[in-house]
């Protein structure tokens, strides 16, 4: 059967066709097609994959596959550089980042969006939203519904393969949030956007209120509904709370719809969690939303680290997708201080990849372990060549070892133990040799 015979790649899973971009994502996570397809096909496993992203190289999330990356970018109205936040796209692709969220504020977003699906090789995701008042050049007040949902078609006309749509606020929350049972209040930008729009023109949200209009047009492109938590807590004292849990009910009746027209649905979640909180917001999720991929930020399990959030988010994401959580959105040093810098990107990314990693070795995934084993090997025989070989971020490896070599063999050993290094000694007592310390 060829592409007219189904519209999305869910479609095609229920009507037992297998895509190219189920192919690539069977191979590249060891599984069977025919496996990738009946993840596909109940919504346990989305493949963001916009039929006009051609440079796309498609890639599964859900949680019995590795657990993907999500760096956000985007120019805003005081850091303005669009060459600078492409060279943060490339930078961020190299070091591993499996999909690119544009988040632009201000300026021409059109074509800077439209050079990223150009020439991005990784899922692109946008927030419509934040574009709306951009692209109409009309203040928040003055769009309307329709507004809102035009913009949802033309970042599907362009490519995007995932939109984050706060669908999940209604004008039940104005109540809940203005009754101040919170600290936070609500501290998504989209939902903050959506809660202000509704609170000035007495409508209900529109991407509740609309929303089959919505999935008509995701459906037609192939474009996965994310979910957006505007309710997600911006503080621990606002975890799991009444506020998050009422969205996310609501969430999982809205993925159900979306599911009924064969659009790919993922959920985001907090925010800020306290560490003993993580499993449970996980369960709750898998529970309320029948298994579809979970898209975290963080989770950040303190409030009081700031320039060091990429640490406290790796904390809380390993957690998070060691219990079920299918795609980790990046914190940088920056969040909650200033747009990131490339090297915050570079931070935020490591620090990210080296909590899917962690979580995707304890959940035993296919092969995960694999990588770590050969480490072992190279530490073991002191190659230091393999080691940054295998290595997350090789040029910082390099970079600490050659800035401070030991004085005497440097293949042997380091500066930390020199000629006490544990492994050269053993090496040498296993095979009989002399040791020499001093």
């Amino acid at each position: 059967m060829n592409k007219k015979n189904y519209t999305t790649q869910m479609d095609a899973a229920r009507k037992g066709i297998l895509t190219e971009q189920m192919k690539a994502v069977a191979a590249s996570e060891h599984y069977t097609p025919e496996q990738i397809m009946h993840y596909v096909a109940e919504g346990k496993v989305v493949i963001c994959s916009n039929k006009k992203h051609a440079s796309l190289k498609a890639a599964g999330v859900g949680s019995m596959l590795r657990t993907k990356i999500n760096a956000n970018i985007g120019i805003s109205r005081d850091c303005r550089d669009y060459d600078l936040e492409m060279e943060k796209v490339m930078s961020a692709v190299k070091l591993g980042a499996d999909a690119i969220m544009d988040l632009s504020s201000h300026g021409n977003t059109r074509p800077f969006r439209q050079k990223l699906i150009e020439s991005c090789p990784v899922m692109i995701g946008t927030v419509p939203v934040y574009d709306a008042v951009i692209h109409f050049q009309k203040d928040l007040k003055e769009l309307t519904a329709k507004d809102f949902i035009d913009v949802v078609r033309l970042h599907a006309e362009d490519g995007v393969d995932f939109v984050t749509l706060h669908c999940g606020i209604t004008r039940k929350t104005l109540e809940q949030i203005k009754g101040n049972q919170r600290k936070m209040n609500i501290v998504s930008r989209g939902g903050s956007l959506v809660f202000a729009w509704m609170s000035m023109t007495g409508e209900e949200n529109p991407f509740y209120e609309y929303f089959n209009d919505i999935l008509e047009i995701c459906e037609k492109h192939d474009v996965t509904v994310s979910l957006g938590d505007a309710c997600r807590p911006g503080c621990l004292a606002d975890a799991t709370d009444v506020c998050q849990i009422e969205e996310l009910v609501r969430l999982g009746e809205l993925t159900k719809r979306a599911w009924s027209h064969n659009v790919q649905v993922m959920v985001e979640g907090p925010g800020h969690v306290p560490l003993n909180q993580i499993a449970a917001n996980i369960e709750v999720q898998k529970t309320l939303c029948m298994g579809a991929p979970f898209y975290v930020l963080g989770p950040l399990v303190t409030d009081i680290a700031p320039g060091y959030d990429h640490i406290t988010a790796a904390i809380g994401g390993a957690v998070a997708a060691a219990n079920g959580a299918s795609f980790l959105c990046y914190v940088t040093p920056a969040e909650h201080l200033a747009l990131p810098d490339i090297d915050d990107v570079r931070q935020g990314i490591i620090a990210s990849r080296i909590a899917a990693h962690a979580a995707d070795i304890a959940k035993g995934i296919p092969y995960a372990r694999e990588i770590d084993d050969r480490m072992a090997d190279a530490r073991r025989n002191l190659d230091w060549d393999k080691q940054f070989e295998y290595a997350l971020d090789a040029d910082t490896a390099k970079k600490i070892r050659e800035s401070r070599l030991p004085e005497d063999d440097h293949s042997d050993t380091c500066s930390m133990c020199g000629k006490f290094c544990a492994v050269r000694s053993m090496n040498k007592a296993i095979k009989g040799e002399l040791i020499d310390i001093l």
